[in-house]
């Protein structure tokens, strides 16, 4: 069975398949790979996502945003979030690892100092849990979050993903002990498609 009625609707399906409501999923440059390393080596975004707050030498981080952004592999992407008011790089998104048969991609994103608090990492989670469901085929995305980081998990939420467990005292951060949190979309759940 078609999908589409016709190459009009198919254009439009692709039109806004990379296209949120504030923000656009784009091919990431070098100049962004750049950028996206810098926001990665700040202690202030690195103790949000890494298990340790550890600047890496020149050249470690962009590679692993380069190996991210080839779009190279069955069922791993990753793309510049770009806002579309201004046209300004809020940040970098990924999935992974979302080859048959298991068809479950996990997410990855970094945001910009400037874009947090404002609803474009919402708008780009959303955006690419679309396109995995949509474009890749995906059956489930899954992503891991420390539970200090209220805001990433709050928007994960508004994107569709439920907590499903948690790893008790994972991570060791400014002498204590914090908990990750296990969050995953099924596509018959996502309410963005």
């Amino acid at each position: 069975m078609d999908t589409f009625r016709d190459q009009d609707a198919a254009a439009e399906y692709a039109r806004g398949l990379l296209r949120g409501e504030r923000i656009r999923l784009r091919a990431a440059t070098d100049e962004d790979l750049a950028e996206v390393e810098r926001w990665w080596n700040d202690p202030e975004t690195a103790v949000l996502q890494q298990a340790s707050i550890l600047p890496r030498p020149g050249g470690a981080v962009n590679d692993l945003l380069r190996s991210w952004s080839a779009n190279a592999s069955p069922g791993s992407v990753g793309f510049a979030v770009e806002e579309e008011a201004d046209g300004s790089l809020a940040g970098h998104v990924a999935l992974w690892g979302g080859a048959a048969p298991q068809r479950c991609g996990t997410l990855a994103v970094v945001l910009g100092p400037y874009a947090r608090g404002r609803g474009l990492g919402t708008d780009a989670v959303r955006t690419l849990v679309r396109y995995g469901f949509a474009e890749l085929g995906l059956h489930r995305i899954e992503l891991r979050a420390w539970a200090f980081n209220k805001r990433a998990r709050a928007a994960y939420r508004r994107s569709g993903f439920i907590e499903e467990g948690r790893r008790r005292d994972a991570l060791f951060h400014a002498g204590r002990f914090h908990d990750e949190i296990l969050m995953s979309v099924l596509a018959h759940e996502f309410p963005h498609a």
